[in-house]
């Protein structure tokens, strides 16, 4: 619908709804244009009314911490939703057990287990972005994923309605799951294993050098680009980029990471159609010298 449509309809959330924002600065590629209209949810009870009243007429995009996410330069032709820090909270619930809302930081998740002497979250210490993304891609690195310590999680759907729904009627894979695309996710439940804090965090500490090692930190990348084609190869994706593609080639600003080829970065000035370009430049090369067809593990949002 029109903007002015879309004022009159959502007049009720005042200052919560903002129209043609500007996306640049809310992504860690820093790419991006404006959107149609973004609204950031102060309690569940705000949200279940803003669906309801949006009545699915538009299309929405829930907005983590802006990693793994490309954004159109163009206007976004519907609603951006950011969850506030409402939807921040974590809690302990027994020995063994963390409930902790969409917005956490995956990292935060983790510190919290240590503290609490809970094994298993150490993985997120490396992860870039929220819970709620972290579900939604089933996120993961060395060897462990979201799928190995989620009990359940508590979502909406866009007309509103909430629902538990428990992690064993999920079926996940690698860097995905059968869950509506229409969901919203609000908190989730964890479950640990209880050790010390000295062994948790010696943990925490090598993988974080591990990623320091091979990974790209403090610029504007996004994390891993595409996914590892695990049934079509044993290779990793990134030895098939660099089997394939000249690691130079750049579009305007956007270029191929000297640390690690499947992290692309954005030098300065990059456009959504020069981080694109560079994306297709891949896909197409790796296809051409292996035959094997990349998926992309970012979402590009046209």
């Amino acid at each position: 619908m029109e903007i002015n449509q879309l004022k009159n309809l959502l007049k009720d959330f005042g200052e919560n709804v903002r129209y043609e924002e500007d996306i640049k600065k809310k992504n860690w590629f820093n790419i991006g244009g404006k959107t149609k209209a973004f609204f950031k949810v102060c309690n569940l009870k705000d949200l279940v009314s803003f669906l309801k009243k949006l009545n699915n007429q538009e299309r929405i995009f829930v907005l983590g911490a802006g990693s793994n996410t490309l954004m159109t330069d163009k206007l976004f032709d519907g609603v951006i939703i950011k969850l506030s820090k409402n939807f921040n909270n974590i809690t302990l619930l027994g020995e063994d057990v963390i409930i902790a809302g969409s917005g956490v930081l995956d990292k935060s998740l983790s510190e919290f287990a240590m503290k609490n002497s809970l094994s298993g979250f150490e993985f997120l210490s490396c992860i870039p972005g929220t819970i709620g993304g972290g579900i939604r891609m089933n996120a993961g690195c060395f060897g462990k994923e979201f799928k190995d310590i989620l009990l359940s999680i508590q979502s909406i759907d866009k007309m509103g309605n909430i629902r538990t729904i428990p992690a064993k009627e999920i079926n996940f894979g690698y860097r995905k799951n059968d869950l509506p695309d229409d969901l919203i996710f609000l908190s989730a439940s964890f479950k640990g294993i209880k050790s010390s804090i000295s062994k948790i965090n010696d943990e925490i500490n090598k993988l974080k050098e591990r990623k320091d090692k091979n990974q790209p930190t403090k610029i504007k990348t996004s994390g891993s680009t595409f996914k590892n084609p695990l049934s079509q190869t044993d290779k990793k994706v990134w030895e098939l980029i660099k089997d394939s593609v000249p690691l130079s080639k750049s579009f305007g600003d956007a270029c191929i990471s000297k640390k690690h080829c499947n992290f692309f970065v954005n030098k300065g000035q990059a456009s959504f159609e020069d981080m694109k370009s560079l994306i297709d430049f891949v896909a197409k090369n790796v296809l051409e010298k292996t035959g094997i067809s990349l998926e992309k593990e970012i979402k590009i949002l046209e």
